[in-house]
């Protein structure tokens, strides 16, 4: 049961359905954003994906930040189009590709990074995908959710107001054997 059902429009998040799994759309809080691209190490040679993307604010980031390009993969119309209208204000549109479709069912395989602020239960969903898909050494972040079985190569805890969040740095072809 949704805790924020009926809720969601009032608060301003947003849930997606992905392989009928109901994923709420929480956005990753900006000061997090500095930890996750120092955790991310973006080069110029990097396509930095992210699953759920909500309104881009991570995928921007990473292009920003130097990423070759970015790719917004998101199920809900509304944010997919929120995503791009952040990009083209930011002037990064022309650098982030937008997959308005069910991250289970895009394709992944150019990723060298990979963002994931899902749930557990989906990480674990989603494990069969990258470990299929993606090639040895691609980096993995997830935010607050392991991915089950695998080892993470980094954690970092940071410290906010009301919680402490953990950051999860994988990398396939080492956390997954």
């Amino acid at each position: 049961m949704n805790p924020f059902q009926g809720y969601e429009e009032v608060l301003g998040l947003a849930s997606s359905y992905y392989e009928g799994a109901r994923v709420p759309w929480v956005p990753t809080r900006e000061e997090l954003l500095d930890i996750v691209m120092k955790l991310a190490n973006i080069t110029h040679n990097d396509v930095f994906y992210d699953l759920g993307c909500g309104d881009g604010r991570v995928v921007i980031r990473a292009v920003k930040e130097g990423a070759l390009k970015g790719v917004c993969v998101e199920i809900n119309p509304t944010l997919i189009e929120k995503a791009k209208e952040n990009a083209k204000s930011e002037a990064v549109l022309n650098r982030i590709e937008f997959i308005n479709e069910d991250f289970f069912k895009a394709q992944i395989s150019d990723a060298t990074i990979v963002y994931m602020y899902l749930l557990t239960s989906v990480n674990r969903a989603l494990k069969p995908k990258l470990e299929s898909e993606l090639r040895k050494g691609v980096r993995i972040l997830t935010l607050d959710f392991e991915i089950p079985g695998w080892k993470p190569m980094q954690i970092i805890e940071v410290a906010l107001p009301m919680r402490t969040a953990r950051l999860y740095l994988y990398v396939k072809g080492y956390s997954d054997t």
